[in-house]
């Protein structure tokens, strides 16, 4: 438990060596990522890319070539048809689940269709893990399912639930689950950056800001695939990771992008936020701290709550709250500028 990042890294690709992976969204922005880096350094047995798009697999194919053979498979299909889940993944060994509907505004407007694919999909995974005897499920989640006031935001709480109760399920299968729960991508696709430069780039005279206080936590897309790596060599079942990553005004975000730029207030958007949490006061009671990251362990009666007290690692206060808006890690616009030139968007 004491071990540094990169020794959670290393750690965390051992427990890939050898083994048959399903990633399902695997032509997302993280599915991609995830699978060129695992296949890099993870020495898996195979990797197979699940997703519904199939001209995406083909480009995700064609980028990466041949060299993989058959360590590499694509896998059409989607989340919500449990029968194509569980063709899927047989002999599958760990699954990584980053299918979802992310975009807010969409999400508000077709709340069935969040749900089917959110909800019912974090479901149609469990129970296809189950009956496939998957070992490891590890399933991505949002700032936006702490504390929600959008849809999306609502539908990945239930899916974080789904995949924590489902550890009381495993039985003698023994397949365990647990959640990642990180903040903003930088650059990624629905971003406020991409945004930003996309107005940039078109010749604006302004851009717009929601509002001069609002606060975001920020990762790149490499880090947030790391993260979810390392956990792998940290999971006992049932917890919720998070990662400890900076924040920044989006007010800032804008003057670093554009400083010649004035600011239009457009104020807030339906089912949008000042501020993120990734850790609330209730949750507190559960959380404890490492050196790079936040730990919510479960409420189960089985689960034993000294096993990482007792490696050293600490509590954090009662009535603790991890929000962007508190946090003791802020970009600076250099860092932010380095960030964009680390992950190109």
């Amino acid at each position: 438990m004491g071990l540094s990042s990169e020794e959670l890294l290393r750690a965390g690709f051992k427990r890939f060596e050898g083994r048959s992976v399903l990633v399902t969204g695997g032509t997302g922005s993280f599915g991609r990522r995830f699978v060129q880096t695992l296949l890099r350094n993870g020495k898996p047995r195979r990797v197979i890319v699940f997703s519904r798009d199939e001209f995406k697999q083909y480009e995700m194919q064609q980028a990466l070539g041949d060299e993989w053979g058959q360590t590499l498979r694509f896998f059409i299909g989607d989340v919500r048809d449990r029968n194509r889940l569980e063709m899927a993944m047989r002999e599958v060994d760990v699954c990584i689940h980053a299918a979802a509907l992310k975009h807010v505004p969409a999400a508000e407007y077709n709340p069935m269709e969040c749900i089917h694919t959110n909800v019912y999909g974090a479901e149609n995974v469990v129970q296809a893990a189950l009956r496939c005897g998957v070992r490891t499920v590890i399933a991505l989640s949002t700032d936006k399912a702490a504390n929600p006031i959008n849809l999306y935001g609502a539908s990945k709480l239930a899916s974080d639930k789904v995949f924590i109760a489902a550890n009381n399920l495993s039985g003698s299968v023994g397949t365990r689950f647990s959640v990642v729960r990180y903040g903003n991508v930088v650059g990624s696709r629905g971003s406020v950056i991409p945004f930003f430069r996309k107005l940039i780039a078109e010749g604006a005279d302004h851009l717009p800001i929601t509002d001069e206080r609002m606060t975001r936590f920020w990762i790149t897309l490499q880090k947030g695939v790391e993260f979810v790596v390392s956990c792998a060599a940290l999971m006992q079942g049932g917890e919720i990771f998070v990662p400890k990553i900076p924040s920044m005004r989006i007010v800032d975000v804008a003057r670093t992008l554009a400083p010649h730029l004035p600011h239009h207030n457009v104020g807030i958007r339906p089912g949008e936020k000042l501020h993120e949490v990734m850790v609330t006061e209730d949750d507190s009671r559960q959380t404890v701290e490492l050196p790079d990251r936040y730990v919510i362990e479960p409420t189960f009666a089985f689960w034993k709550h000294e096993t990482y007290v007792r490696n050293g690692i600490r509590r954090v206060p009662d009535g603790f709250r991890y929000a962007s808006d508190g946090n003791d890690d802020w970009l600076t616009p250099e860092q932010l500028v380095n960030l964009l030139a680390a992950e190109p968007t």
